[in-house]
Formats: structure tokens, sequence, C-alpha cells
């Protein structure tokens, strides 16, 4: 193998786990970390240039995007943790079958969701109940963002592959030239051509057709076995059914995750313009926090699986306990200085004293025990990494979704307050993070028998 490829790439079954896992999760860290700052450009550029209705416009589609988006995303995952076992596992084989199946699942799903957004952003934004001076902005905005979902889904299953032979590096830097993209972009069309939320949609989805050539550019240059070969994409239906076996649990997880949030957004527009302008602006903030606690489930589930397929079981009770400390660490870091910070960070997106104080609320109640978010997040990481998938949907589903969907119907209705609203999070993330735990442990104990019987 090439040295310069193999550089890149990160031996996870041997040697000191911690060193390695901050030094994989770190790239990981920074590549979500500045994916939201790019698009935190989005949002400040238009609450400043072009008012509070097209910033509340861009903030309400947040939730609906990523219900379409996280079929494709949990698919995504699927092939980050076969791709993991069988490197791991040094089938390379299988490796070659499992790499051209995902990124050819990633163009035709990457169309599909270009043809849904196109038809259905319109009519699900009204059934949202977005108010009528914000919807046909959203809509414009959805519209335009939805041109580069194909480039968007190869990119994430690209850089999924790349994580799963441990290349953190590259993604990073092509994140980095296609954000600088997107950001001059921004200024260019909002600024300079006046097309408001048009512009920034447009924006973002060129500098997605860059980060995604740039990705296939790498795949297809490398002589690792992870090679993909343009000529030979195709759908192997053993790889494709082992892909979705993890990959659509993790995918309709996050699909009713979104379900529940968009009942929030909801929730949060029936109180006005500028509580959504508000909540927007804070729900950007949290989402470096987020991102930054995401690495580290990246993190979890690509040395998970690596150890798994290598069957390296006792590193990964190890990886599990790192990752849950460093998860912590982040979230409380972070997060309660996120919201320490909040009406200086807050200002950068908006001068309304209003707006800033609807901000406030919401980060009150979501980024200062943000840790917990982390915490649930890193222990699906441990499980999805043994192969697991359907276990950790059904324990998210029911304690994080069906309560926050119950609460919205119960103890909202009864207190119909932001506060209550937004305490659904905290409540949720706790009760789910313990049930986790419980099923890691089953998870093991399943596997510890598995292995007596084997000898």
């Amino acid at each position: 193998m090439n040295a310069v490829h193999k550089t890149y790439e990160m031996d996870m079954c041997n040697g000191p786990v911690f060193s390695k896992l901050v030094i994989f999760s770190i790239p990981v860290i920074l590549s979500g970390i500045l994916q939201l700052l790019f698009n935190a450009a989005d949002v400040i550029v238009v609450g400043h240039f072009a008012g509070s209705e097209s910033l509340a416009a861009v903030g309400s589609t947040t939730s609906l995007i990523n219900l379409l988006i996280n079929l494709f995303i949990g698919l995504s995952v699927g092939a980050n943790v076969l791709v993991a076992q069988t490197y791991g596992a040094q089938k390379y084989r299988d490796l070659e079958d499992t790499v051209q199946t995902a990124m050819m699942m990633a163009v035709v799903g990457g169309f599909i969701l270009l043809a849904v957004g196109e038809c259905l952003s319109g009519p699900i934004l009204t059934l949202m109940g977005t108010p009528d001076n914000v919807l046909p902005l959203s809509a414009i905005y959805m519209k335009m963002y939805f041109l580069g979902m194909p480039a968007t889904i190869v990119y994430n299953f690209g850089s999924a592959i790349l994580r799963a032979v441990g290349d953190t590096k590259r993604p990073l830097y092509y994140l980095i030239a296609a954000g600088i993209l997107n950001v001059s972009l921004n200024l260019f069309f909002v600024i300079g051509c006046h097309m408001g939320v048009a512009g920034v949609g447009l924006a973002t989805s060129i500098s997605q057709y860059v980060s995604a050539t740039l990705i296939i550019r790498c795949l297809t240059h490398t002589d690792g076995p992870y090679r993909v070969d343009m000529k030979k994409l195709r759908i192997v239906p053993q790889k494709a059914a082992l892909i979705a076996h993890v990959g659509i649990p993790a995918g309709l997880q996050g699909i009713v995750f979104s379900i529940s949030n968009v009942l929030i957004q909801s929730s949060i527009n029936s109180f006005g313009s500028t509580a959504m302008a508000g909540s927007t602006a804070a729900s950007n903030i949290e989402g470096f926090v987020y991102n930054a606690m995401n690495g580290v489930y990246q993190t979890t589930l690509s040395f998970s699986s690596q150890n798994y397929g290598a069957r390296k079981y006792g590193r990964m009770t190890k990886i599990l306990i790192y990752c849950l400390g460093l998860v912590t660490l982040i979230g409380v870091v972070l997060g309660g200085g996120a919201y320490l910070m909040g009406r200086q960070l807050l200002r950068v997106y908006s001068s309304d004293l209003r707006v800033i104080e609807y901000g406030m609320l919401r980060l009150k109640y979501l980024c200062s025990v943000y840790f917990l978010c982390g915490l649930m997040d890193t222990m699906v990481g441990g499980i999805r990494g043994m192969g697991y998938s359907v276990m950790p949907m059904i324990v998210s589903l029911t304690g994080a979704c069906l309560m926050r969907v119950v609460w919205i119907f119960t103890i909202f209705q009864v207190i119909h307050t932001l506060d209550i609203l937004y305490l659904s999070y905290p409540v949720t993330w706790v009760i789910t993070f313990l049930a986790h735990v419980v099923c890691y442990l089953m998870a093991r104990r399943k596997l510890a028998r598995k292995l007596a019987a084997a000898m």
C-alpha cells in the first residue's frame, strides 16, 4: 500500500487506546464544528442582511431537512460499521464489495432526496404550521438547498468509509475548502446579488458539490483496499442487506427523532416569528456543542466496529469508558460555556433584544446539560459497533422520541410555555441514557455467552 495513503489510516486494534481515540476524534470534532460554523454563516448573513423573517425561514427548515435526509445518513452509519468490521478482520474482498455498494447507494439515495425535497418541501412546511410571512421564504430556501442533496449524501458516505479505516484528516481538509467557498458565495449572493435565502441555499449546494468531488477523487485515487472504482460501482445485494441491517434502524431512529423535533418546531412556531428566530439562533449555537460530542460518537462507532471485526473484545469496554469520559468533558466545557456566554454569542446572530431573550431561554434548558445527550449517543455508538442497531433504535424511539411526543400532547398542553417545551429534552436524555447502559450490558453478556459456546 502506498505510504502516503497509509499515513492517513490508523490501526485501531493495537497499541494505546486513549491517545489514538484523541488523535482520531480531534479531526472529526473539528469537522463537525467547522461544518456548523459554515452553516452558521448562512444564518448570520441572512439575519444581518435579509432580516428576522429570513432568519426564521432558514431556521424553521432545519428539523424538516433532518427528517428527510436521516434515513440515508443512517445508511452511511451502516456503511461505516460494515467497512470498519471487514477492514479490522482484513477481509479485503468483502471490503471492496462493501465500498462499491455503499457509494452506489449514496448516488441513488441522493437523487431520491433531490426529487422528494423539490416536490414536497412546500406542502410539509405548510403542515408544520409555518407562519404565512415565513412560508414562501422557507420553501425557496429548501428548494435551493436540496439541489445539492446528491453531493451531500455522497460526501457523507465517503467520509464514513474514510473514518472506518481511521482517516479523519482528509474529510476535514475537504470540508475546510468547501466551507470557505460556502461563506464566500453567501456574501456574494446575499450582499452582492441581493438573493436573500435563495442565495444562501444555492451557496450551500455549490459547496456541497465541491466537497463531494474532493472525496470521490480521494477514494478513486487511493491504492488501499477501500478504493472506489467508478467502473465497478454496483449494488451487491448481500452487502446492501448488511449495510441496511445496521443503517435502516439508525436512519429510522433519526427520522423519528426528527419527527419529534418537527413537532417541537411546530410548537415553537405557535409563539411567533420572534420566538422562532431566537430558537434558530440558539439551536445554531447548540449545534457546535452537539457536533463536537457527535465526534466522540463517531469515534466510538469506528473503534468499536474495527475491534469487533478483529475480535479484540476486551478493548471495546476500554474504548467505551474513555469515550464516555471524553464526551462528558466536551459537553460540560462547551455546553456550559455556550450558556454562560449566551448573550454575547446570540448577538452575533441578531441585535433584536427579544430574539436574544428567546434564545437564552433555549440555551438555559439545553446547553447547560448538553453532556447528557452526548452520553446517550456515545452509548449508542458502542452498541452499534457490535452490529446491534435495532435494540438502540427501539430504546431511543421509546425513551426520547415517544416520551417527547407524549410530553408535547400532555404536559405542554396544560402548561403552554417554552420553558416546559424545552424541559422535555434533558428529561428524555437521562431516561434514554440509562436504558442504553442496560442494553449495552445485555449485549456484552450475550457476546460472552456466544464466545463461551464457541470454545
